[in-house]
């Protein structure tokens, strides 16, 4: 979709004193959104000049030759073309996550039959959305799609879904707490990277000063020219550790890293380990589309997460909803069983994933695992708390974009007005806003109503003129609070040893999750990776005989 301000009309832009926001017709997205004029109300906040702009999904972006995807792609092709089994393995994954569905895609891709427990009755795992009883949809998270997540893209094409990523313009939009209803931009001219990232960053004047970008241009150096093996060093540091070792400014911290570190890993810099961040930021300077973003055009469990459970059903594997993993049973090598399920049930296979989320797999681990070094240094490694806040009002909005927006806030990550967005959540005259609420670790507990509250005094300063916390404005007419305790593992410093491979030490076990060793950390992207490469690992002890005692089943087996 493309909303510009009048500062940048196209030619498709049409300034009308009014606004109305319209819906699909044909093969176009076309959205009319009142933004408010920068330029115009400048010099005083509350005169806003709206603006009646078309807004088409911008094309996607030419990423199928960057080097990243083809390695992702090839990948996907190698597992497809594996030799065929002359007797599938029945792969029994627990969790229906990105991981689990991408491990099942994947291996049933190879010729195994996967069959996916999922303990909830929804798909997603950290993706999990339902709907109300108005039929408008609450989500776990707010889910941004990378054109620097090859994995993700090649997932998308191969089951013929790329007309559901709804692209945006490639901007990074900042909310000035200096200046509450303004923000400041980062916009990436159509440059090879590095040169589109440094000259976004050149071009804003309103967040650093020109001392503060040349100083952390030369903190930033050393990771320019040490590549790779500078990046992994930095895990020992936080943020802010790195920062003051490397002399940056401590209003970069302030204006950037701050936001960054909270869209990141959901946590502040002085937690965050320095690696989260130049990995992040390898990634946005060396791709030329690796920071552009994409909306899904509706919820995950239906958009996303069915067509990969159709992809592998049609080769004979499946999902079971309501099937929560009760214990792991071990035979007396420590080889697993089988899986037992909380009705009663026994599931049996011929190998073993887990997909759950770290904090679940350490509650499940048999005692006599516990002590083994590979499952014992999973100690450290943490869920993150975070809480995703969704709140309708009775009017539409005007101080937003078609975007994701950082919201700089204490209490908040990042938010977007959902009825714009995206097409499914459309609504010609009512704003649905989706906050991150992070960090969260003392909000947790709290009452939704504390949640609510906290998040509307936010919301009074990113929209002085239309919202206030006492809801004389604009007025909430519902909202919906969803709590993850536990998260994506906590990116602190000195995690990365942490992470196990997909193979564990135990034969015919194997784990998937984005706390895995993968080079995307705690995203999407590493969890589908995860995935692929943990079928990868299958597959090839498959292959090479390394599962032979313990192959093959015959028959699934499912014993009450």
């Amino acid at each position: 979709m493309q909303c510009l301000p009048c500062a940048m009309s196209s030619p498709g832009a049409l300034l009308q004193p009014q606004s109305a926001v319209g819906w699909r017709g044909g093969d176009h997205w076309e959205n009319l959104v009142a933004i408010p004029c920068a330029r115009l109300h400048r010099g005083n906040r509350k005169q806003f000049s709206p603006l009646r702009v078309v807004c088409k999904d911008y094309p996607r972006p030419e990423i199928d030759s960057t080097v990243n995807f083809l390695e992702a792609a090839a990948l996907s092709a190698s597992l497809r073309n594996a030799p065929r089994p002359s007797e599938p393995l029945k792969i029994v994954i627990a969790g229906a996550g990105l991981a689990g569905l991408s491990t099942a895609k994947y291996v049933a891709d190879a010729g195994h039959i996967p069959i996916v427990l999922e303990a909830r009755d929804v798909l997603g795992g950290k993706v999990a959305a339902w709907k109300d009883k108005d039929g408008d949809w609450y989500e776990t998270g707010l889910h941004i799609f990378f054109g620097a997540y090859p994995n993700v893209q090649n997932l998308f094409g191969e089951l013929g879904i790329n007309d559901r990523l709804q692209w945006k313009e490639h901007s990074m939009i900042f909310a000035r707490p200096d200046k509450p209803g303004e923000f400041s931009r980062f916009d990436f001219p159509e440059l090879p990277a590095p040169f589109n990232g440094v000259l976004a960053i050149l071009k804003n004047n309103e967040m650093l000063t020109w001392p503060e970008k040349i100083r952390f241009a030369i903190g930033l150096l050393p990771a320019i020219v040490g590549g790779q093996k500078y990046v992994e060093a930095q895990d020992n540091l936080t943020v802010k550790e790195w920062m003051i070792k490397q002399g940056v400014p401590e209003r970069v911290n302030d204006e950037v890293f701050i936001a960054m570190s909270k869209a990141l890993n959901f946590i502040n810099p002085d937690e965050l380990s320095m690696q989260c961040v130049l990995i992040a930021l390898n990634r946005f300077l060396q791709e030329s589309h690796g920071s552009k973003m994409a909306f899904l055009d509706g919820n995950p469990p239906e958009r996303l997460c069915t067509p990969i459970v159709d992809h592998f059903s049609k080769l004979g594997g499946e999902v079971r909803l309501n099937s929560r993993l009760q214990n792991i049973v071990v035979n007396d090598d420590g080889r697993v069983k089988h899986f037992a399920l909380t009705d009663g049930s026994i599931v049996e296979g011929d190998v073993y994933v887990s997909a759950m989320p770290v904090d679940i797999l350490k509650l499940l681990l048999p005692e006599s695992w516990k002590e083994m070094p590979y499952f014992k240094k999973l100690s450290k490694l943490v869920g993150v708390p975070v809480i995703n806040v969704h709140i309708w009002f009775d009017r539409k909005l005007k101080n937003t974009y078609d975007h994701l927006l950082f919201s700089r806030s204490p209490l908040l990550s990042v938010y977007a007005d959902m009825s714009t967005t995206c097409k499914e959540y459309a609504d010609p005259n009512k704003s649905m806003l989706e906050l991150v609420f992070a960090p969260a670790d003392k909000w947790i507990a709290r009452s939704e109503e504390d949640i609510l509250d906290a998040t509307m005094l936010e919301l009074a300063k990113l929209f002085p003129d239309e919202i206030a916390a006492d809801g004389s404005k604009a007025k909430v007419l519902k909202y919906h609070i969803v709590k993850t305790p536990r998260s994506v593992y906590k990116t602190v410093p000195d995690c990365e040893p942490c992470r196990p491979l997909q193979r564990s030490p135990l034969r015919g076990f194997y784990l998937a999750g984005d706390f895995t060793k993968q080079k995307y950390l705690a995203s999407m992207e590493g969890a589908v990776l995860s995935g692929k490469l943990c079928a990868m690992s299958i597959v090839q002890d498959s292959n090479s005989g390394a599962l032979l005692p313990v192959l093959p089943r015959k028959t699934m087996s499912v014993t009450r």
